[in-house]
C-alpha cells in the first residue's frame, strides 16, 4: 500500500471507489442478475471459444489512471484479454489485476447515480479498457463506450473493433430477463 493506492477491505458486495468515495455495490434485482448471468455467458463463449481471455462477474481490479491513484473496481462482468495478462500469469496477478480489464459491463440499477457511472467510464477508459458496455435493463439498450469517439446506444446486436468476433444480441436477453 502507498499514499498512491486507494485500499478498501474486501466486502459482500464488493465496495468500490468511484467519484472520490467508498461505494458498496447494491445486491442486483432479478433483471440485473439475470443479465449479468447471460452477458458474462455469452462473453465467456467467445473469449474460452478462440482461447483469449478471461471473463468473470464481480471481478475486483485495481486501475491506476494516468497522473492518478490506483483504485478498486468491480464491474459487472469484465474480459481481460491474455494479451494483457498471460495466461501462465501468476494467481496474485490474475486475483485482482493491476489494470483496468480489457473489456467491462456495467449492468445499470435503480440507484445508479449517473455521476458515478460516468466515472467508473472515465476511469476504465483512462486506464486502457478498451471498451465499456453500459447495459440498461429499463430501457433495454447498451451503450458502448471508448476513447476513439461518442458513446453509441443500441437495443439490437452490440459489437465491437476492438473485440473481433463478438456479437451479443442484446433482444433475446432482455426479453429472457423480463
Amino acid at each position: 500500500m502507498s499514499l498512491h493506492e486507494i485500499v478498501l477491505p474486501e466486502t459482500k458486495p464488493e465496495t468500490e471507489w468511484v467519484s472520490g468515495r467508498a461505494l458498496q455495490k447494491v445486491s442486483p434485482t432479478y433483471p440485473h442478475g439475470c443479465l449479468q448471468r447471460l452477458l458474462a455467458t455469452a462473453l465467456g463463449n467467445w473469449a474460452d471459444g478462440a482461447e483469449l481471455g478471461r471473463v468473470a462477474t464481480e471481478w475486483r481490479f485495481r486501475i491506476t489512471p494516468p497522473g492518478g491513484i490506483t483504485r478498486p473496481l468491480v464491474p459487472d462482468v469484465a474480459y481481460l484479454s491474455y494479451a494483457d495478462l498471460a495466461a501462465d500469469a501468476p494467481r496474485e496477478d490474475v486475483y485482482a489485476p493491476r489494470m483496468a480489464p480489457t473489456f467491462a459491463i456495467e449492468i445499470l440499477s435503480p440507484d445508479d447515480r449517473a455521476a458515478d457511472v460516468e466515472d467508473k467510464i472515465i476511469i476504465y477508459l483512462a486506464g486502457g479498457c478498451s471498451a465499456v458496455l453500459v447495459v440498461d435493463p429499463e430501457t433495454e439498450t447498451g451503450t458502448s463506450h471508448d476513447a476513439d469517439g461518442p458513446p453509441t446506444t443500441t437495443a439490437t446486436t452490440f459489437t465491437h473493433p476492438a473485440l473481433p468476433g463478438l456479437q451479443i444480441d442484446l433482444r433475446p436477453l432482455f426479453e429472457r430477463c423480463r
